[in-house]
């Protein structure tokens, strides 16, 4: 969540929000289709349904759009709310971004960049006045993020997955995530070393099992994301 307009993912985001971001979020920014990412979206969409005066706008890859369209707001499994309006007009809007792009999502600046999932996933650099965020999303190795970051001024801070233990190594390679040492090893193409990274997207069942490897790599500026804490850059 950026300054309690903007949301990044959406799989919790119909029932972590307060009250007060439930009234003034309407842009959602999709990495990628994988349900716990998007699980928050149909339900955000329904419970604000009768109320919104405009479009919630979800940014995404096409082939995001696509499995959206496909498999949740299929009518099956949930309306099409694309298809649907209230009383004062559309409800669900899309906005179709592409893999290396530059675009404006409410009163910030993105910048996309394909990041190495198992399927097509998206990282990216937010920006505003002279400060800048990166994103990886969810990611195995990969080199056109570095590229961009590291070119990238005035970066206050990198948001990095870090999804299983190194025992789960094999997994990680399957599904196409980090793990501690394999996170070392990304790190050390980012050029920035004073800047923060704070890792993200630990797997609950493992999370303590992860922050301890981490821990005993000692690597520089690097500390876990708090969830419910408030950040500010």
């Amino acid at each position: 969540m950026i300054d309690d307009r903007v949301a990044i993912d959406a799989g919790s985001l119909a029932t972590s929000v307060s009250d007060a971001q439930r009234e003034n979020i309407r842009d959602v920014l999709l990495t990628h289709a994988h349900l716990d990412h998007i699980a928050g979206l149909p339900l955000f969409i329904d419970d604000l349904f009768a109320n919104l005066d405009e479009p919630v706008r979800v940014h995404a890859r096409r082939e995001v759009i696509e499995v959206l369209e496909r498999d949740v707001f299929n009518w099956a499994v949930y309306p099409r709310f694309s298809e649907l309006r209230n009383a004062n007009g559309p409800v669900l809007e899309y906005r179709e971004i592409g893999a290396n792009d530059e675009f404006g999502v409410a009163h910030l600046k993105i910048r996309s960049v394909d990041v190495n999932h198992k399927v097509t996933s998206s990282g990216f650099v937010v920006e505003h006045d002279d400060k800048s965020i990166a994103l990886s999303g969810d990611t195995a190795e990969m080199d056109a993020f570095w590229e961009l970051i590291n070119e990238t001024e005035g970066l206050s801070a990198l948001l990095i997955e870090c999804a299983f233990p190194n025992d789960l190594g094999d997994l990680a390679d399957i599904s196409h995530h980090l793990t501690p040492d394999r996170l070392a090893r990304e790190l050390d193409k980012f050029r920035n070393k004073d800047c923060p990274v704070y890792v993200v997207n630990l797997k609950p069942m493992y999370r303590e099992m992860i922050i301890a490897e981490i821990r005993s790599l000692r690597l520089s500026s690097v500390e876990i994301l708090e969830v419910g804490r408030i950040y500010e850059f």
